[in-house]
């Protein structure tokens, strides 16, 4: 960070000297022609005060000066002798003709003093035009302009560095494990959109790692119950005299395990983007008739029915086992909750944007504080009735997995009775049967 803010500077520094520099040559081009008649007037001036003091002395080159200063009263001029004494007063200013340089110094601070030479050395001539310093007065009118761009630059830069700074501090955090730290700016240019990006994959990696989480500990508290029933069987089969029910208690457990672990796999074939998936066309209707075809059996074992309501064709683009195996779920887990000489009714209804699908047991329904719970991984209304029912809370966590990364929304209400769960996923193509 700090390299990029030296970097900052330093270029910010260099575009200053460049506009010094360029204002310096401009400055000099333009002043030229005015600095070469003015050497032509310095020149002319020393001709005329030597002819003066020769024709005259000293009293006719104090007239010749004096009527220069009335005509030009801020400019100063001086006639030496070759040891430096002024040829009108007598005074020494040798000191005040070592000051003098040339035109092409005249960038130079303090008093400018131009002088001049005879051939012989006989004479000396002092000028002091009425600007002191040529570059004086460019330094009073640009040297606070400059200071002024100089301090707005410095504000930029601190304007683009820190929230840079700020940037690295979050990561820092966020890396050190402090998940929840966010940048939450307030820009709106390219930064801004940085930090609203860090934040957005921040809260997703929170998201996931806190899913991940708990996953695991609900893991760990579900694998031990079947493991030490399975153990007790394995115990129960070594020391039981009756074997066969010892062994079929053990296969069930396994049984039970196995479900487990296949709903384990499930839960995480459903997660990710859906690009990393199988897409290809889904007619929506076609995977309800599937479902009831192959749960018609088990419906049928509880005594209920199922209903599949709706002739509209819907067409998407999706993962076609990813959507059965959501829709199976659902319909599997009304068959456990619904009572016998009823029946669940699946329907779909279809926009040209998006497709809803339904299904609706008449069992006892879902309490509801416990609606926005029933899709977390091991959630149960009812531990003891579900785990009776061969269920280990992992149906409608798979679904609600399926259907998020088809970009849809699926949630639950209570239907007085039963239970409805509704699935909104957005469509690629909607056509009638018609147009089938």
């Amino acid at each position: 960070m700090r390299s990029v803010y030296s970097r900052i500077l330093l270029c910010t520094f260099g575009i200053l000297l460049f506009a010094v520099g360029s204002l310096i040559l401009i400055v000099r081009a333009d002043t030229f022609p005015k600095f070469q008649d003015l050497k032509n007037v310095i020149d002319q001036q020393f001709l005329q005060a030597m002819d003066a003091y020769n024709s005259g002395g000293a009293t006719s080159l104090s007239h010749y000066i004096d009527a220069m200063q009335s005509a030009y009263p801020s400019t100063q001029r001086y006639l030496l002798d070759g040891r430096g004494h002024d040829l009108v007063s007598g005074e020494n200013r040798l000191g005040l003709w070592n000051k003098g340089r040339s035109l092409w110094g005249r960038f130079g601070l303090g008093p400018m003093v131009l002088t001049r030479s005879s051939p012989n050395g006989k004479y000396l001539f002092i000028f002091i035009p009425a600007t002191l310093s040529f570059f004086e007065p460019l330094l009073l009118l640009y040297l606070p302009v400059l200071a002024i761009v100089a301090l707005l630059l410095w504000v930029l830069t601190l304007h683009f560095v820190s929230p840079l700074k700020q940037l690295l501090t979050t990561v820092q955090r966020f890396g050190a494990g402090d998940l929840g730290v966010r940048l939450e700016s307030n820009r709106w240019d390219v930064i801004g959109d940085l930090a609203r990006a860090f934040d957005d994959m921040a809260a997703r990696i929170q998201t996931l790692l806190t899913a991940e989480h708990r996953l695991l500990q609900d893991i760990s508290h579900e694998l031990r119950s079947p493991l030490a029933r399975l153990s007790f069987a394995a115990e129960l089969a070594r020391t039981s005299s009756d074997r066969e029910m010892a062994a079929a208690r053990l296969n069930k457990e396994i049984h039970r395990l196995a479900n487990l672990v296949e709903g384990l796999l499930q839960v995480t074939q459903a997660e990710g983007d859906l690009s990393s998936h199988k897409l290809e066309p889904v007619i929506l209707d076609a995977i309800l008739s599937e479902v009831v075809d192959d749960c018609t059996l088990e419906a049928n074992a509880r005594g209920c029915q199922l209903r599949l309501c709706g002739s509209t064709k819907v067409l998407l683009r999706g993962d076609q086992e990813l959507l059965r195996r959501a829709v199976e779920n659902i319909v599997r887990n009304a068959i456990r909750h619904a009572p016998s000489d009823s029946h669940i009714e699946l329907r779909i209804d279809s926009t040209e944007a998006k497709a809803l699908l339904s299904i609706r047991d008449f069992g006892p329904g879902v309490p509801p504080e416990a609606l926005a719970n029933i899709f977390k991984p091991f959630y149960r209304v009812d531990e003891a009735r579900d785990s009776s029912k061969g269920g280990i809370g992992l149906g409608l966590a798979i679904a609600q997995r399926a259907i998020r990364i088809h970009h849809g929304t699926i949630w639950a209400e209570n239907a007085s009775p039963g239970l409805r769960v509704f699935i909104d996923l957005p469509l690629e193509t909607s056509v009638a049967a018609s147009n089938n």
